[in-house]
C-alpha cells in the first residue's frame, strides 16, 4: 500500500511516476521475455529544456537557441554534473559521486580524454540519468504498453522529430547531410508531438538521450558490460532530429564516447521513488 494523505511524497515537477514491472512491449524491445524487472521510478515528462539547463548551470551550450527547445550539445559528463547541481538546488541528495582527478579504469575509449570516475551514491534521492532498461521500459509504455514500434505509436510522424520531418519541408528518399542542412532541420519545442502510453513526450525523436550504461552486448538478463572493454562509450537512445527513422524505434540502441557532444545530443532525467 502506498503512502497517502499528508505524508505522501510530492511528485517532482514535470515528471511521471513510472510503475515498475516486467516488460510488456512484445514487438520492439531488447528486454521482453528476459528475467528483468524494473522498479518504480520518476521520469521527466519532457527532455530537459534549455531553460531548465540554464537555470541550473548558468549557461546554454545549445546550437539551436530557445528556452522551449531541448538542451543539446551536452556530453555525458555534462549531464551527470547537471543532475547533481539540480539536486543540490532543489535540496536533494546528489546521486553521483564525481571524481575528476581519478581516471576510470573501465573506460578504454581512446577518444575520451576526460574519463572521470563516476559512481552512484546509493540511497540518494537526487536526479540521475535513466538506465538503458528504465529508458526502454518507459519508452515502450511500461505496464500500459500497446507494443508500438516507436514510443507512442507506429505512425512515426505523429510521435517523432527525425530527419524527414524536422525541417522546412518533408523529405523523402535517402539521407544526405547536404539535404538535411538545406532543409534547415532542427530541434523543436518539447512536447510538440504525441505522448506515449505513460504521458512521456519525444522519446522517439527530437534529441538523442544519454543513459547511464556502458554500451555492449546484452546478456540473457538484459545486462550489458560493467565497463567499456572496447572502443565503445555510453548508451544513447531515442533517435533525433537529424537521425534516420530506424533510430526512433524503442529497441534501437547506440553509443557515443562520454566526452562526445553534438546538436542532437541531450538528456531526460529520472529520480527514484
Amino acid at each position: 500500500m502506498g503512502i497517502t494523505g499528508a505524508f505522501a511524497q510530492k511528485e517532482p515537477d514535470n515528471c511521471v511516476l513510472i510503475k515498475g514491472g516486467n516488460f510488456k512491449n512484445t514487438k520492439c524491445t531488447n528486454y521482453y521475455g528476459k528475467d528483468i524487472t524494473v522498479a518504480d521510478f520518476y521520469m521527466g515528462k519532457y527532455e530537459v529544456t534549455q531553460k531548465e539547463w540554464t537555470d541550473v548551470m548558468g549557461s546554454n551550450p545549445s546550437q539551436f537557441k530557445d528556452e522551449r527547445l531541448p538542451v543539446e550539445t551536452v556530453s555525458w559528463y555534462d549531464c551527470v554534473e547537471y543532475c547533481n547541481a539540480r539536486s543540490v538546488k532543489e535540496g536533494l541528495k546528489p546521486y553521483y559521486n564525481i571524481d575528476k582527478d581519478k581516471k576510470d579504469a573501465n573506460n578504454q575509449t581512446v577518444v575520451d580524454d576526460i574519463k572521470w570516475t563516476v559512481t552512484i551514491n546509493a540511497g540518494a534521492n537526487g536526479y540521475r540519468l535513466p538506465t538503458e532498461a528504465e529508458w526502454e521500459y518507459a519508452a515502450g509504455g511500461g505496464q500500459a504498453s500497446k507494443s508500438y514500434t516507436c514510443s507512442g505509436g507506429n505512425d512515426i510522424d505523429g510521435v517523432a522529430w527525425f530527419w524527414q520531418n524536422s525541417g522546412d519541408t518533408n523529405l523523402t528518399g535517402f539521407w544526405t547531410w547536404p539535404r538535411v542542412q538545406g532543409n534547415h532541420d532542427r530541434t523543436h519545442p518539447v512536447g510538440s508531438k504525441g505522448a506515449n502510453e505513460l504521458g512521456l513526450y519525444d522519446m522517439s525523436g527530437n534529441v538523442r538521450e544519454w543513459c547511464w550504461d556502458w554500451y555492449g552486448d546484452l546478456d540473457d538478463k538484459g545486462n550489458g558490460p560493467k565497463g567499456s572493454t572496447s572502443e565503445t562509450g555510453r548508451v544513447w537512445k531515442g533517435g533525433g532530429w537529424m537521425g534516420g527513422d530506424f533510430c526512433c524505434a524503442v529497441s534501437f540502441r547506440a553509443n557515443f564516447e562520454a566526452s562526445g557532444k553534438g546538436p542532437d545530443q541531450g538528456l531526460r532525467v529520472c529520480r527514484g521513488k
